[in-house]
């Protein structure tokens, strides 16, 4: 979070504590977000009328976070039991709901005929896979008529969906408000934000990985762009949360400040599964860090001013809560990589991706319900891990 965001959101504090959930991408891994809001929606349940309101005001979502923070708004009439509802879908989701991979009769033979024949999918595509059946899921399952509902009830503030202009190079926010809100728009150098309703080619263009998905147009000042991954060139992820009015911010991540080492005491070179799944560690993950790190030195300074001194700046402290995974996903990954459809397992095999370090690509990719399961339940075991901060950042009242 950038110095010029705090100045400018400090002019404007909202009139009601406004609290903001931020979830990251990672594809196949951000089903560990589920299991983290299923355990906090348990944890608040048993407050005395907890259950009666869904929690959070913003949602900020950026790739495949941006389909579960979509997916949240479209059900958040129906309180924490979006948390369960947003589980379930999970739970039932496979890869041939997400993506399908184009084959050849030939190409089926072997791992490395597979991998070449998606190096020529690529150049005539620009992606190694096809994300066309996504569309038809959320269709199926984002209630975009639910999004505009939680809104015009007050239930949600806002709801801010991020993407990448390949055209232009500028980093985007959606936002989606009520009718009759009158927010303020931002500019910021390579970042901008503009209001309109969000759809699903919305979701497409924040969710498609690099080289892995095709990209997306949307129409942004009055002319169309083509879009990628919210997570590229995102130097400032709370940044949209800031802006939109919160006072409290829980972001969840899904990397992990140092990947695990897969490989033996005396590792080979890297495949180009390995440097692939390194590049997207680098993309989902360090900008998350490095805001966080800024917005707590930020809340430490002030806190150390006279309040006299605090009162006169143009600054406000907003309290942030980042929960992310305590193991290694992409040990888990590549526990669960069998389970892969065949297609999809001889193709990543080719570019060793389902091994040692390669396994993190893989991690991306595995929308199979061994690993998903694992991912839930991990993001339940860290969300009660994290009770007590849970309990200060939902108001400091004991949640038994």
């Amino acid at each position: 979070m950038s110095l010029d965001t705090i100045f400018d959101t400090a002019f404007s504090d909202p009139p009601r504590e406004a609290r903001a959930l931020v979830l990251m991408g990672g594809g196949a891994r951000t089903a560990y977000q589920a299991g983290v809001l299923q355990a906090i929606g348990t944890l608040l349940g048993l407050q005395p009328r907890g259950a009666e309101r869904f929690p959070f005001r913003i949602l900020v979502g950026t790739s495949a976070g941006a389909l579960n923070a979509a997916y949240l708004a479209g059900c958040a009439t129906e309180g924490l039991g979006a948390f369960d509802q947003l589980a379930h879908f999970w739970g039932q989701l496979r890869s041939p709901h997400v993506y399908k991979i184009n084959l050849t009769p030939w190409a089926q033979l072997s791992k490395w005929a597979a991998a070449f024949s998606l190096s020529r999918h690529a150049r005539a595509h620009g992606a190694v896979l096809d994300n066309t059946p996504l569309v038809d899921t959320l269709h199926h399952v984002i209630s975009l008529p639910g999004i505009d509902q939680a809104l015009q009830r007050d239930v949600l503030d806002a709801l801010a969906i991020t993407a990448s202009s390949y055209t232009s190079g500028v980093h985007w926010t959606f936002c989606q408000t009520r009718d009759d809100a009158a927010p303020q728009t931002w500019s910021r150098p390579g970042r901008r934000a503009e209001f309109q309703p969000i759809t699903i080619e919305h979701l497409m263009a924040s969710s498609a990985i690099p080289f892995i998905f095709p990209a997306t147009p949307l129409w942004v000042d009055s002319h169309r762009e083509y879009f990628g991954d919210g997570s590229m060139r995102q130097i400032s992820p709370l940044s949209p949360a800031m802006h939109l009015g919160a006072t409290r911010v829980l972001v969840i991540g899904v990397g992990q400040p140092e990947r695990a080492g897969l490989g033996s005491e005396h590792p080979a070179a890297p495949t180009l599964g390995g440097i692939a799944g390194h590049a997207m560690a680098s993309v989902f993950h360090d900008t998350l860090q490095a805001d966080v790190e800024q917005t707590v030195r930020v809340n430490q300074t002030l806190a150390r001013l006279p309040r006299e001194v605090a009162a006169a700046l143009p600054y406000r402290t907003v309290e942030v809560l980042a929960i992310q995974p305590s193991q290694s996903l992409d040990a888990l990954a590549q526990a669960h990589a069998q389970e892969l459809p065949a297609a999809t397992r001889r193709a990543l095999g080719g570019l060793g991706a389902l091994r040692g370090g390669g396994a993190a690509l893989a991690s991306y990719l595995l929308f199979e319900p061994g690993f998903v399961q694992a991912l839930l339940t991990l993001g339940e075991q860290d969300a009660f891990a994290h009770k007590a901060q849970i309990e200060a950042f939902f108001g400091g009242r004991s949640i038994r």
